[in-house]
């Protein structure tokens, strides 16, 4: 889905703002100055209204509510100390606005983060803001953090492992495109030991595929790798995705005041080097549990349950704000060799940015069904090119996003929940008018725009669906899926949800942990039943494979 914009990588603390394109992709159709102020603007709006809010909770004064802000931050990536210096630079100035009674749009208009563009209307949350002038700072200009950012917007723009000392696509360190991202390295000196690929010479001397298995059983001589996975049709999951397959996701605890604690901003270290994503507990290709108690169980745990030897083989080459016309700039980051490596299973997800722009008028923008089949077909051709023969590719259609206004529009934000002030309607509005919305089409009061936003969806999908069922590959089978989020939302209301559970909170479009979940399951279960030759064979040898080497070195 559509990139999480730049602004959110400021909701913690202001040092954020300045840090904003490091959350963004490193290309997009729709730059420009009004979209930058824009992203800048939400971002500061969001800070201030937590820093408001917090001295309402705790009746403190606003430098109180702001040294706790930043006590609560960790002290990696220079957080908690950068916060401290931005509170000395702007601090006096939101203290003296905030004490005037004004609220978070008119600080930000005030200290010109936010700025109305002649000829454009004058953007709020909250009441209309007064105007003042005051300019901000770059904080990536201090030297200090000119090497951090630097790095982030790397690994970012590359869309690979930032630490990888060999060069082959693959890293022992989590983050910056990293085993977060891809399976753990196992030997970041040699290149030709990689998850995925067949085995060297049966692993009988080294792990060579990462897949923790290797060495010879002592009792008959014979390779374990040759023991346990000869025959048992080995294969890796690859995701091709946007910021729903990566799973973008802000916690509600970063944002909500009467939530927040010591314990808020433990992982934002680690959610700012992954660009505001967390793959490690994506529906395709998670394997961690997550904190808030969600069990994970991707697609690429069903596929390492079904066949201990696909350990790690895992990647998920997604980008927030990533469309079928984007593509072609990051898939060869891609990793397989064609004679080196086992077959793979690819899902092509890109669900939502050929049809959500942030434009005032998105219409004109959304890709079109001839358009989509031209960058499909060369992605295809590029897969057939690059993908062991006996691979799979999925091709997933686009959802119908009306869901988005028709379960949240009334619902209050987690910014309005304290004061009953601010609903998604509000928020939907403020990011549409400042051109930072991540779908405005579907995230609109306009009905007669909504309905648009899904027709042409459906001609996308119908457009995946006509190649799936009319091309063929040398070296990959081609299937077509529905994305049919309705289903997930009846399935989820049988067991007592609610829908609004299944959307992200803070963003208000990206599909929540829950959901994620929730689509693997179905994937799961309707590639079991239609095309069970896509996941393999079950594997007869796990059980023996845990008794000699248990978790297999982990993720």
């Amino acid at each position: 889905m559509k990139s999480p914009w730049k602004i959110l990588m400021a909701t913690p603390l202001f040092f954020l703002l300045t840090l904003h394109t490091l959350a963004s992709p490193a290309y997009d159709h729709q730059r420009g100055t009004r979209r930058s102020n824009g992203q800048v603007c939400i971002g500061c709006v969001l800070v201030v209204s937590v820093i408001e809010q917090l001295a309402q909770v705790h009746n403190s004064t606003v430098q109180t509510s702001m040294e706790r802000l930043c006590s609560y931050l960790p002290e990696k990536l220079f957080l908690k100390t950068t916060c401290y210096l931005v509170v000395g630079i702007f601090g006096p100035d939101i203290i003296k606005l905030l004490r005037a009674d004004v609220n978070a749009d008119v600080v930000c208009h005030t200290l010109e983060f936010c700025k109305q563009d002649p000829g454009q209307p004058l953007c709020h949350l909250y009441p209309l803001p007064k105007t003042y002038s005051r300019s901000g700072s770059a904080i990536c200009s201090l030297p200090f953090l000119a090497k951090i950012c630097q790095r982030i917007k790397s690994a970012i723009q590359n869309s690979l492992p930032f630490k990888d000392v060999d060069s082959d696509k693959y890293s022992v360190f989590p983050t910056l495109r990293g085993s977060h991202w891809r399976g753990r390295d196992c030997n970041d000196s040699n290149k030709m030991a990689y998850p995925g690929r067949r085995p060297d010479n049966w692993d009988t001397h080294q792990d060579s595929n990462c897949n923790g298995i290797w060495g010879v059983d002592p009792k008959d001589g014979i390779p374990y790798e040759k023991k346990f996975c000869e025959g048992s049709q080995p294969r890796g999951i690859i995701l091709l995705g946007d910021s729903a397959g990566a799973h973008f996701h802000i916690p509600l605890d970063w944002i909500t005041a009467s939530q927040m604690s010591l314990k808020s901003f433990f992982s934002l270290p680690t959610a700012l080097t992954n660009e505001l994503d967390w793959p490690q507990l994506s529906g395709a290709t998670g394997f961690l549990d997550s904190t808030s108690g969600v069990k994970e169980n991707s697609i690429y745990l069903r596929l390492r349950k079904r066949n201990h030897c696909n350990h790690r083989d895992y990647q998920n080459i997604s980008r927030n704000g990533a469309s079928s016309q984007s593509l072609e700039r990051f898939i060869e980051s891609l990793s397989r060799n064609q004679l080196l490596d086992q077959p793979a299973i690819v899902i092509y997800a890109m669900i939502g940015n050929d049809v959500c722009k942030r434009k005032i008028d998105p219409v004109p923008d959304m890709t079109t069904p001839e358009k989509l089949y031209s960058k499909v077909m060369q992605t295809l051709q590029y897969l057939d090119s690059h993908l062991p023969n006996g691979s799979h590719v999925i091709l997933y259609g686009l959802p119908d996003g009306t869901f988005l206004w028709d379960n949240l529009h009334s619902r209050y934000h987690p910014l309005g929940q304290l004061n009953k002030d601010v609903t998604y309607a509000h928020f939907y509005s403020f990011l549409n008018c400042l051109q930072v919305s991540p779908c405005h089409g579907w995230m609109s009061s306009n009905k007669t725009l909504r309905t648009l936003t899904s027709e042409r969806a459906e001609q996308l999908s119908n457009t995946l669906k006509k190649i799936a069922t009319s091309q063929k590959f040398t070296n990959f089978n081609l299937f077509y899926m529905d994305f049919d989020f309705q289903e997930i939302m009846e399935e989820w209301q049988r067991v007592g949800g609610q829908p609004w559970q299944l959307i992200e909170p803070v963003d208000g479009f990206h599909p929540s942990e829950v959901a994620l979940q929730l689509l693997a399951d179905r994937f799961w279960k309707k590639v079991q039943l239609q095309w069970p030759q896509v996941l393999g064979k079950e594997n007869p040898f796990n059980p023996q494979i845990e008794q000699v080497f248990g978790d297999q070195g982990g993720h």
